[in-house]
């Protein structure tokens, strides 16, 4: 399946395999604990294990663990694992209540405190973003929570909540942090700006001592965990009142004063600093939303940037900024094998909390506040789905049954790859997502045609593969312990830009090869290319080729009736120096689906 045909469920979907130690764990499948007393008062009513266990999968979720002759039911948990990572919103007791509370018949919710694009409401409480934020750390949403003491409860879900997001929406906090604070220490307007870190100094939670950011950094439990983050950059992000007096360190770690908040607090600032605004804006829309849900009243606060953002110069949070999606009723019905209305398929979407209009046979369905999980129009099919309900589509046994066969294109990848280990190469598998610095960045290319996703969880999974190249390089750059030579490959599909296709972008199917060893040069790597095309039957023209990744003069394309299909040669200096591979590589990459019979050169 080519990737202009996947659709956003599928891309969330997907699996991948972790080939980076620091990407582990940030796909794991959350599991929450919720308050009993606090979930069901939520719920709007009581549920034994078999009705929960009944329910739970309308939110993707299954009962893990509930000891319900245990203790007092105030203090009893309930343990509930999700099977997806694509609705953050469902990561807390609010969130997975209100799932719950609407798809058994309450009406949707309404949250009047959020902007739109173009409001101009006012805002009592402002946030002023400064300059030097912009690269280490430039976004920030932010709100106040009023109206009652927080309980221990709510607290605890709270922290929970934060921690869940922090981890694995936030990439361990790289792309989002969050911070609580009592708002009646704190004197306004709020300054989000960046400092040297032995320039500022503070008394951070869990300390006794006034420590600088560096300090912290080297001595501080939380700062040790997390200085990945900010070790490498000059200027590091910091929250101060007007009085200049430290709320926080993000992502680091509160202040010990205005950052310790207590059962009983009132009146809260809640805020969440990132490097990625829709994200960052996301999940405090799920926090504010969770608060609501709760009882509490929510006061927006205006955050006022020096730069230019997706929003514009002034965003007032909570902020909805998500776009409808629109499908054809009978597209629904198609995908569902069961007809579907306009007015049914609108029905189906209330049930999990989603509004839709009407346009003639097209359905347009709004995310809620607290989702912007809206790929494609196939993910409002899936809404429709579960909102009908599963047990309620009739199974039905297969209408046609066919014989399979492998395609020339599979059929031509299993001879390669069985020339290719016949050449001493060993096959890997990787992901077909990755981030932007492996792609463009440690590539040495400009990265005009790479493929973005949309909304992406995290930045390990941001960009589709233009390329095979920086997956191998990715295993040699750790892989120096292992005995020389290293000869790795991969067949596999990439994609690109192309502004001549029905979709805008092409798929293809490419090999990627690369040796590492002290004496790897360009006639090894021409070697390799014109024993493999002969082996396949091609001829082995080459001719010129200025591809950044390689050396000047030391790489060739590879031709095929004059056309360019691939190029090799010795991998540049700098590329490998952006990988940390010290030993010299030659590599090279060739389409073979332009090898298939009739193909034409793309």
């Amino acid at each position: 399946m080519v990737f202009e045909e996947l659709h956003g469920r599928m891309l969330k979907s997907l699996r991948f395999f972790n080939i980076l130690p620091e990407t582990r764990g940030e796909t794991h499948m959350p599991k929450i604990e919720v308050n009993e007393t606090l979930f069901f008062s939520l719920v709007g009513r009581r549920y034994d294990a078999a009705e929960l266990e009944k329910l739970l999968p309308v939110a993707k979720a299954e009962l893990d663990e509930w000891n319900r002759d245990e203790g007092n039911e105030d203090d009893r948990v309930i343990k509930i694992e999700l099977n997806d990572t694509n609705r953050p919103d469902l990561w807390s007791t609010a969130g997975l209540a209100r799932a719950l509370r609407i798809y058994s018949g309450d009406p949707v919710p309404d949250y009047p405190f959020f902007s739109r694009d173009g409001d101009q409401r006012e805002a009592v409480f402002r946030i002023v973003v400064d300059a030097s934020v912009r690269k280490p750390r430039p976004y920030i949403a932010a709100f106040v929570v009023s109206g009652k003491p927080i309980t221990d409860a709510m607290l605890k879900d709270v922290i929970q909540t934060q921690e869940k997001l922090a981890w694995n929406f936030g990439r361990k906090r790289r792309t989002i942090s969050m911070g609580v604070y009592r708002i009646a220490l704190i004197k306004w307007p709020v300054v989000y700006k960046a400092v040297t870190p032995d320039s500022v100094s503070f008394v951070p939670l869990q300390s006794d001592r006034s420590m600088t950011l560096s300090e912290i950094l080297r001595e501080h439990p939380k700062g040790r965990e997390y200085a990945f983050i900010l070790e490498n950059e000059p200027e590091h992000p910091l929250l101060v009142d007007s009085t200049g007096a430290v709320l926080s360190y993000p992502p680091i770690i509160n202040s010990n004063d205005l950052g310790a908040v207590k059962v009983g607090d009132s009146d809260l600032l809640v805020e969440l600093t990132g490097t990625d605004l829709p994200s960052v804006t996301l999940a405090a829309s799920i926090i504010a939303c969770n608060f609501a849900d709760a009882g509490y009243c929510i006061k927006p606060i205006a955050v006022d940037y020096p730069f230019d953002t997706d929003y514009g110069r002034r965003v007032v949070n909570p902020h909805y900024f998500q776009a409808p999606v629109s499908i054809d009723a009978n597209r629904i019905g198609k995908l569902l094998g069961k007809p579907f209305t306009p007015e049914k398929a609108r029905e189906c979407l209330a049930r999990m909390g989603v509004r839709s209009d009407q346009h003639g046979v097209f359905v347009s369905a709004s995310p809620p506040e607290y989702r912007n999980d809206f790929l494609h129009p196939v993910d409002v099919v899936e809404d429709v789905m579960i909102g009908f309900g599963m047990e309620n589509f009739e199974p039905e046994r297969p209408h046609d049954f066919t014989i399979g066969r492998l395609t020339p294109i599979e059929l031509l990848s299993r001879k390669v790859k069985g020339l290719l280990v016949g050449m001493g190469y060993q096959e890997m598998i990787y992901n077909y997502l990755g981030s932007g610095r492996d792609y463009i960045e440690r590539m040495n290319v400009p990265g005009d045609d790479t493929i973005r996703i949309s909304n992406p969880m995290s930045e390990n999974f941001e960009y589709v593969r233009p390329s095979i190249l920086p997956s191998l390089l990715m295993s040699e750059a750790v892989s120096a312990k292992a005995p020389y030579p290293h000869r790795i490959f991969e067949v596999g599909k990439v994609a690109y830009r192309d502004v001549s296709a029905n979709y805008g972008t092409t798929t293809r199917q490419k090999l990627g090869f690369l040796a590492s060893h002290a004496n790897a040069d360009f006639n090894e790597a021409a070697s390799h290319a014109a024993a493999l095309l002969y082996y396949l039957g091609e001829d082995n023209a080459v001719g010129d080729s200025e591809d950044p990744r390689f050396i000047p003069g030391r790489q060739a394309a590879v031709l095929r009736n004059g056309s360019p299909i691939g190029v090799f040669g010795e991998m540049h200096p700098r590329v490998l120096d952006n990988w940390g591979v010290t030993m010299p590589c030659i590599a090279g990459e060739i389409d073979i689906e332009t090898l298939l019979p009739g193909a034409s050169s793309r």
